[in-house]
């Protein structure tokens, strides 16, 4: 099993890769961006706070929250 490493990305960067996997902005709340996705009981918040680089663990949940590995997230930011 190889250890794939995520990119440092922005809040924006990273609702614009989720929003390819099927996902779609709800609301916000603050800063904060909530997506949504059909069919998906889970909601996503992201946090867009300018071009601050999300962390790297709150990257890795929302990762694992979306349902996808990865190496299909990584897939979604090149737009694979």
């Amino acid at each position: 099993m190889t250890v794939t490493k995520l990119p440092r990305l922005s809040g924006r960067e990273v609702i614009r890769s989720l929003r390819r996997a099927g996902w779609v902005l709800d609301r916000n709340e603050g800063s904060h961006h909530i997506l949504i996705r059909e069919g998906q009981a889970a909601t996503l918040s992201v946090p867009v706070h300018g071009n601050r680089p999300i962390k790297p663990g709150l990257l890795k949940r929302l990762i694992r929250d979306a349902k996808i590995t990865n190496e299909q997230f990584i897939d979604l930011v090149r737009g694979d």
